[in-house]
Order: structure tokens, then C-alpha cells, then sequence
């Protein structure tokens, strides 16, 4: 019994295909695909990486244009109402707030992203510079900080992302998982995974 279902479940393959990266993007997200790749280009060049921008708000919302947080973070993109009433102060295109505008709240990551690439701490690659600007991202520019000059203290590499992450400077032991994993599971999971389902590069490869 056991060989006929493996034999049961190879034919199935063998007529439908193997199971794709593409199975696990939902299906509301392809609905704003074209939106993303032309906000990116416009803030970021034609070299965006968008695969990497699809991952974040896989990440934050899973694509949901009504998600809220127990906290309060609203939209696709997850802002906090504070973080939506000061972007506007440093990144003028992004506009007054709409959290729950799928444009605003793609138009507001992008530059958030982009403020967030400016003003981290200097970092020895562009997949380094992206962990910083994510943990920034979900944690704060300051906590990212205060990490950076803890490992320079111990004596860790302070320009990586391998030498920052096993630092805490602080952050209750919760909000500390959470923002180690926040770009570990963008980078290294959900990125490859547009990226094969032909949306473009990420974050880390190569240009």
C-alpha cells in the first residue's frame, strides 16, 4: 500500500507538475503586482529590488489591504499611526496618511525603506545594509543603533549583519526574537520566493 500511494503521488506530479515557489504567494497579491513594480522603479530605480519589497509585505500583512496588529500597525505595509504622521516630515512624496490605501501604504514602505537605507549604520555588503534597514524597519532606527555600538563593544563585527544580531541592547526578549526573525524570514524565505515566481531581484543578489 505504502509503494502504490508513492507511485499514486509521483503520477500526480508527473501530470500536473511539480509543486511551485509561486503555490505559496496568495493569490490577492498578483492583484497588486504591477503597482509595486512601478512604485519601486519610481523610488528605487530600475534596479529595485522587488522581490525583497514583495517579501516585507508578504511578511507584514500576507498581501491583507485591511490588516491591523494587536498594536495598532495598519495596512499592507503595517504602519504604526506615529510612523504614518511623521514619514511624511522626512519623505514628502509619500503624502498624508491612508494606511488602508494599498498605494499609500506600498508608496510609504518604499520610502521608509529608502530613509532607512540612508541612515543606517554603515554595513560590509548591500544583504547586510538590507538586515539593518528591515530590523530597522520593524523595530526601530534607534534599537538598531544602540546594537550596532553594543557589538563594536564586545568586539563583534559591527558592519554585518552575523555580528549585530546576536547582540540585544535592551529590547524585551519577545520584541528581540521577533526582530532577528523579521529579516531572516524576508531575506531568506519569502524573497527567493517571488524571486523564482519572476518578480524581480532581491535584496541580496547580486546586481
Amino acid at each position: 500500500m505504502r509503494l502504490a500511494a508513492i507511485l499514486l503521488s509521483l503520477a500526480i506530479i508527473m501530470i500536473n507538475g511539480a509543486p511551485s515557489f509561486a503555490d505559496a504567494i496568495p493569490a490577492r497579491a498578483k492583484k497588486y503586482r504591477a503597482l509595486l513594480v512601478r512604485e519601486a522603479r519610481m523610488a528605487w530605480g530600475m534596479g529595485a529590488p522587488v522581490a525583497t519589497f514583495a517579501a516585507q509585505i508578504h511578511q507584514e500583512s500576507t498581501w491583507k489591504e485591511g490588516a491591523r496588529s494587536h498594536a495598532g500597525a495598519e495596512g499592507l505595509a503595517q504602519f504604526m499611526p506615529a510612523t504614518a504622521r511623521w514619514l511624511p516630515t522626512v519623505s514628502p512624496r509619500t503624502g498624508e496618511p491612508v494606511p488602508y490605501s494599498p498605494s499609500w501604504a506600498i508608496r510609504a514602505m518604499l520610502e521608509y525603506d529608502k530613509y532607512l537605507w540612508k541612515n543606517v549604520p554603515p554595513a560590509a555588503s548591500d544583504c547586510d545594509r538590507w538586515a539593518f534597514v528591515l530590523s530597522a524597519y520593524n523595530g526601530g532606527l534607534g534599537w538598531l543603533r544602540r546594537d550596532c555600538s553594543l557589538a563594536a563593544e564586545y568586539g563583534l563585527d559591527a558592519a554585518r549583519w552575523d555580528g549585530v544580531r546576536i547582540v540585544n541592547a535592551g529590547r524585551s526578549a519577545r520584541n528581540f526574537d521577533e526582530n532577528r526573525g523579521y529579516p531572516e524570514r524576508i531575506l531568506r524565505r519569502w524573497t527567493p520566493v517571488y524571486r523564482e515566481a519572476g518578480w524581480g531581484r532581491g535584496g541580496c543578489d547580486d546586481r
